[in-house]
């Protein structure tokens, strides 16, 4: 049987660049292995990986929804790819922390980018792309963990059927374009726009998953999700849009939960998903309480 070749050198090996090339890797990534490449005068982002079918990861998805973003001027253009592998000109600036991303003088810079990635993006999409419905990602992870006989097979029912309450509550759906995985590192400051990359789990959802998500992940208070809300939809939030987003921001905190309960048993990155996952329950559940208590 042959075995993977090492990631290193199959990004070394790809038939784009000009002459030999030393791939530098990049740390961070709790999903793929990525490196950084200089070739001649130009530095370009590398992504080796193959499909990774527990997390819904289909390349083919990823390559069309990069190049869809690049025509909507959203991400850095894509210059060579191949099965497992994706190669894009590097952006040369400042990856945001979670706290560039609370900053309120960065809010409409990153509500146009979700704006745009939902709604013009599809204009440039080609070939068969995803759904990204976050009920049945938490379904599905329920599935893979209880044949992998997780450690917190004793929590899934109860997660389960909260998440079934969740799904009622932000009843019928918009359907756009998303993201789908809005964690600040995939926000970049050349000093003059930001970008936004890793299109691993894009797919069309409801703009209210990619709302929560980005409030979620970087721990937005109360009134920065209503501006958010606000500048997104053009008005305040009544009390109706404010209860189906929170019942999709304590769906995001979840799913985020249970992609690390299924990664704690087939990532084989050096990353450690058991304190991952115990500090996304924790506040899975302080949201939840809060959710449940404002009924």
């Amino acid at each position: 049987m042959s075995r993977a070749p090492d990631p290193t050198r199959r990004a070394a090996g790809l038939p784009c660049w000009s002459g030999p090339v030393d791939p530098e890797p990049l740390t961070g990534g709790i999903t793929n292995i990525n490196f950084v490449v200089a070739d001649g005068r130009e530095r370009f982002f590398v992504r080796v990986g193959e499909d990774i079918p527990i997390h819904g990861i289909l390349r083919v998805n990823e390559l069309a929804a990069a190049r869809a973003a690049e025509a909507a001027g959203i991400s850095p253009a894509v210059v060579y790819a191949e099965p497992g592998a994706i190669v894009m000109r590097f952006v040369e600036g400042r990856t945001f922390g979670p706290e560039d991303v609370r900053d309120p003088a960065n809010l409409e810079r990153i509500v146009d980018l979700i704006r745009r990635c939902h709604h013009d993006m599809p204009r440039h999409l080609r070939g068969p792309v995803l759904m990204f419905w976050v009920f049945h990602v938490i379904r599905d992870y329920a599935g893979t963990l209880r044949d992998g006989n997780s450690r917190s097979l004793g929590l899934l029912p109860s997660l389960i059927e909260r998440a079934e309450r969740l799904e009622a509550a932000v009843g019928p759906i918009e359907v756009v374009f998303g993201h789908n995985d809005l964690l600040a590192a995939n926000f970049i400051d050349d000093g003059e726009r930001l970008w936004l990359v890793d299109w691993d789990y894009a797919g069309f959802n409801s703009p209210l998953f990619d709302l929560a998500n980005v409030a979620s992940n970087n721990e937005f208070e109360p009134e920065l999700v209503d501006r958010l809300l606000e500048v997104y939809f053009g008005r305040p939030p009544d009390a109706a849009l404010r209860r189906r987003y929170q019942a999709m921001a304590c769906a995001s905190l979840l799913r985020e939960t249970m992609w690390s309960m299924v990664s704690e048993i087939h990532s084989t990155l050096d990353f450690d998903y058991v304190a991952y996952t115990d500090e996304n329950l924790a506040r899975f559940e302080r949201s939840f309480a809060a959710y449940d208590g404002a009924a």
